[in-house]
């Protein structure tokens, strides 16, 4: 792909503000939703500033060479609602036991970075070759079509939890949304090509505010899209929660038995988002046609991810990753400048101060950011085909191999071993890996 910002590129400031503030939205609806789905006194500011500081961990380990943001991690949800059990529920002990999980965590990261600094990358070619990669990076943006599909019928307005607007009424703002991204990037001027998503969302939040608008002077909840009674009262400058400030208070509650519990809900799910680390560094290193596993190295990204999951986690209680949105993002703006990754980190920890701006970016209805995930999800899943085209599916083996990994990626197979799941991506890539070595001797047809 033909980059208009490479990796070492410097937009001008305020382009770089603007595209900063698209990489904010795209990785936005994912990393405060972590913390809202958990409750328990998290705080949706304090993840966001958490996702900034663990950016810009990662920026210093890889040494500015990876153009990919950090957010906070749906896999370790289970993991997370384990450190709030029992007597831990909205307790500082669990706020604590989210750190002491993190921790966790980034160690595993940090002994995978020793051993694949003394034993080099190669192995990992010869185990997740194209036919494994390409399928699995795929799966990854297929898997999250669901999630973007469900919120495009939805508003932000609800009654007894359930979204009060018509669901036609949602589904109108979220494709007037994705047409927008669409048209802004293929028929758009230079700038207009890089930054579709911005473009793409005030077009939609300006169709759903008149949606509301009139639902509001008609008293018809059906019309009503956005919920502006959040403004009320907000304030303007807000410290976030931060989870270490129940440190002093939650070491008192913690014994053995408890950390031990946090370890085993913990340590399992970091080898399997290790899994999804080196799929979604594979699918950046063929958008920027650079490969980020040699250069800064994957020993650099794991330290990177697994040191600024533990630094995420301090300040906003979610061990972060590496995000396919951040991805999706690169790829369709052509804009891999890490200056704007760090400036989008830098911006998530100055706003995550400011009220009005955070409560407008959770103002954005899930409708919005359904249309702009169809587009974000499906340029994933797409990265992960155009590598299959470069295995020659005339073999047997590698048929099967892409077809094991489709299936039952697609087909959402995945295991449950106590508090401990392997997602549908982690068991297809398993699958593959296996279907790979069992077929890898058999001569060429």
């Amino acid at each position: 792909m033909k980059l208009v910002y490479n990796i070492n590129d410097k937009p001008k400031f305020p382009q770089l503000l603007i595209f900063a503030l698209q990489q904010v939205l795209a990785i936005l609806a994912a990393t405060i939703a972590v913390p809202a789905i958990v409750g328990n006194g998290m705080s949706q500011s304090a993840a966001l500033f958490g996702a900034g500081v663990g950016t810009i961990v990662y920026q210093l380990f890889t040494k500015f060479r990876s153009p990919v943001y950090l957010g906070s991690s749906f896999a370790f949800l289970g993991s997370m609602a384990a450190a709030f059990a029992g007597a831990y529920s909205e307790s500082a002990a669990g706020h604590v036991g989210l750190m002491i999980g993190a921790a966790f965590a980034g160690l595993v990261y940090v002994v995978i970075a020793v051993i694949v600094k003394i034993a080099g990358v190669n192995w990992i070619d010869r185990l997740m070759p194209a036919a494994v990669i390409g399928p699995t990076v795929a799966i990854i943006g297929l898997s999250l079509a669901g999630n973007a599909v469900g919120d495009l019928s939805t508003g932000k307005v609800m009654v007894d939890g359930v979204s009060a607007c018509s669901p036609y009424v949602a589904i109108i703002c979220g494709i007037i949304t994705l047409f927008s991204v669409i048209l802004f990037s293929v028929y758009g001027k230079k700038m207009m090509k890089l930054i579709p998503f911005i473009l793409g969302i005030l077009v939609g939040y300006i169709a759903a505010s008149i949606f509301t608008a009139i639902g509001i002077a008609t008293d018809n909840v059906a019309l009503q899209v956005i919920n502006f009674s959040v403004f009320k009262d907000m304030g303007f400058f807000s410290i976030p929660d931060f989870t270490f400030l129940n440190l002093k208070e939650g070491l008192k509650n913690i014994n053995g038995s408890y950390i031990a519990t946090i370890a085993v809900a913990y340590i399992p799910v970091a080898f399997v988002v290790f899994a999804e680390h080196i799929a979604d560094h594979k699918n950046l290193s063929t958008i920027i046609d650079k490969e980020l596993l040699k250069d800064p190295g994957l020993h650099r990204t794991l330290l990177g991810d697994g040191i600024g999951s533990m630094a995420g986690a301090f300040f906003g209680g979610c061990p972060n990753t590496t995000y396919g949105e951040s991805v999706g993002c690169v790829a369709i703006t052509r804009n891999a400048s890490v200056i704007t990754i760090t400036t989008a980190a830098i911006m998530c920890i100055i706003i995550s101060f400011f009220a009005p701006f955070v409560t407008f970016l959770a103002s954005i209805p899930n409708c919005v950011m359904g249309g702009v995930c169809i587009a974000l999800y499906g340029f994933i899943a797409v990265s992960g085909l155009k590598m299959i085209q470069k295995v020659d599916l005339n073999q047997n083996k590698n048929l099967f191999v892409v077809a094991v990994i489709l299936i039952t990626g697609i087909g959402g197979f995945s295991l449950t071993f106590g508090k401990v799941t392997l997602t549908s991506i982690a068991c297809a890539l398993i699958l593959g890996i296996i279907t790979n070595i069992v077929v890898s001797k058999a001569k060429t047809e």
